[in-house]
């Protein structure tokens, strides 16, 4: 599913930005050419230069979050990586990530997303210029080995819902996804947005909303939020490739550094007002 195609070298790859397709090997003449599919459904607006919509998005973000990317030298300029995330209520500070290793580095990071999203009317184009996926794991072996970068959230949606202001890690047993960086053999590189659970809220939590996800596989639980409040994403250092680690081993070790970088840079708990005033400090203050 959503991912466009690349020829792989010689000529022309196909790459999603953040509302389009780009020729990674044509970036220096600013021009964005549209994958065939996508032009025929934007028209007249398959030309367009390729950083604009990367710009507004970072505009955007930067205006109503103040959000900032510390730890960016950590993501390669070429070949693959596979970036695991906490997963906040909604994946907001993902968007504004990937707009800014779109302008910084001229990269995209494809990103798994959970089967429920790709039911939802009128998101197929959406999912498509995001590069967004429902897996199996052997795509997303094959992203990596094709040197793309990958994003994925062991907690998905369940951690989006039941998790809260304690940024408590919702994985269960999964290690899918060290399975599949043990494939591919590429480092893993994990990743926490400070604040992420300030500016969306989710009641997930309650013994009824849990048990209907349970039952249902399906986000019914509200949310409220949308808070201004400072959001700033670190990435730690890269977990090389290690052939003779399992899958479990890897999955702990990741999950550790993912807690790593929560104990160091979030406040437990989490506080709207708190998160609020960092808006205005150039540095966060951790109890």
């Amino acid at each position: 599913m959503g991912w466009c195609k690349e020829d792989g070298g010689n000529s022309v790859g196909w790459t999603c930005s953040s509302l389009a397709c780009f020729p990674m090997r044509k970036l220096e003449n600013r021009e964005v050419v549209i994958c065939p599919r996508h032009a025929r459904k934007l028209g007249r607006r398959a030309r367009i230069q390729p950083q604009m919509s990367g710009s507004h998005n970072l505009l955007l973000c930067s205006v109503l979050c103040g959000y900032e990317v510390h730890g960016m030298e950590k993501i390669p300029e070429d070949g693959p990586a596979l970036i695991i995330f906490y997963h906040g209520a909604i994946p907001i500070d993902f968007y504004y990530f990937m707009a800014k290793i779109f302008i910084q580095k001229g990269r995209t990071c494809r990103v798994v997303a959970d089967h429920f999203v790709f039911k939802i009317p009128g998101f197929s184009l959406l999912l498509d210029v995001f590069c967004a996926l429902h897996g199996p794991r052997e795509k997303c072996v094959e992203i990596l080995r094709s040197g793309h970068l990958l994003a994925i959230s062991p907690g998905g949606v369940r951690e989006a819902l039941i998790s809260d202001e304690t940024y408590n890690i919702v994985w269960g047993n999964r290690k899918g996804f060290a399975q599949v960086a043990i494939d591919a053999k590429v480092p893993i590189i994990p990743m926490f947005t400070q604040n992420i659970r300030e500016g969306f809220r989710s009641l997930g939590g309650t013994r009824f909303f849990r048990w209907l996800y349970e039952k249902f596989r399906y986000p019914f639980a509200p949310m409220y939020g949308g808070f201004p409040v400072k959001l700033r994403t670190y990435l730690g250092d890269p977990i090389p490739y290690d052939p003779k680690i399992t899958a479990e081993e890897l999955a702990e070790k990741t999950k550790n550094a993912v807690q790593a970088l929560i104990d160091e840079h979030q406040r437990i708990p989490g506080n709207i007002m708190s998160a609020l005033l960092e808006r205005f400090h150039k540095k966060q203050k951790i109890n």
